[in-house]
């Protein structure tokens, strides 16, 4: 990994704001690094995980930092406890609530978000409605279609049409590293999987299957972007799971509309 001078990595990002998104009038959405907390190794820095084994005080004094950073400070937070299910919650409130992988309002005032270390976020924003969602998308998220559900949901729920959302396919482990065995490769499309012919080592392509799902539900490609980090190639930057053998931080991605 690595290693960064204190100098240097207080000159590093808290956090990154898609580009697609920047520039939407009262909305904020985005997605943290590991820089900027107060967590020691093998957390280090800004874990904001609560189901990790760092300190609570630790993850509450990085999320206080990250949301300032971000300039929610007094907005409400909904998110869940992450089953890598494909249950879509419409939150209305502040809370923590268990079983859901993605959550959407159209809540003024209210940000949703997921926490991820190499699972896939996506952070979807209806321009016409004016409704958002964020979801959690490994593997089995993935092949379940969740980021689907979770658009179908939305124009359910609040009249959203794919064509007006602006989608953001988050920072996740890259196309390189996600190997999996035969019975996941199974539950994927052949296009979205290379084996080395050396080494019969298969990975699959989760941002890009993602971005799929979305095109295929009618989203543009232009109204979606796809993050060029990769939390194992950029693990300076992000948490990997993997890369890190399962002891390390979380990162959140997050997305909601200011109030009034």
């Amino acid at each position: 990994m690595m290693s960064y001078t204190p100098a240097e990595v207080q000159r590093l990002p808290l956090y990154r704001t898609p580009a697609l998104l920047a520039s939407v009038d009262g909305l904020i959405a985005a997605e943290s690094t590991r820089h900027g907390g107060v967590s020691p190794a093998p957390f280090a820095s800004l874990n904001l995980g609560i189901n990790t084994d760092d300190t609570r005080a630790n993850v509450d004094e990085n999320r206080l930092r990250f949301f300032s950073a971000i300039g929610a400070d007094g907005l409400d937070f909904a998110s869940s406890y992450q089953v890598h299910g494909t249950a879509v919650l419409h939150a209305t409130e502040a809370g923590r609530y268990d079983g859901y992988d993605a959550l959407m309002t159209n809540q003024p005032g209210l940000l949703v978000g997921v926490t991820v270390a190499d699972c896939v976020p996506v952070l979807i924003y209806d321009k016409v409605q004016r409704a958002v969602a964020a979801v959690h998308a490994g593997w089995r998220g993935t092949v379940g279609r969740i980021v689907q559900s979770t658009l179908a949901n939305m124009q359910q729920q609040f009249g959203t049409r794919p064509a007006d959302c602006l989608v953001y396919i988050g920072t996740c482990i890259d196309e390189n590293a996600f190997e999996i065995g035969p019975d996941v490769a199974k539950q994927f499309a052949l296009s979205l999987l290379q084996t080395d012919p050396q080494t019969g080592r298969t990975c699959a392509d989760l941002k890009r299957a993602n971005a799929e799902l979305c095109l295929a539900m009618g989203v543009p490609a232009s109204q979606i972007e796809v993050s060029p980090f990769s939390t194992v190639l950029h693990n300076q930057d992000y948490f990997s799971y993997r890369a890190e053998h399962g002891q390390t931080g979380r990162m959140l991605a997050v997305i909601g509309l200011k109030a009034a």
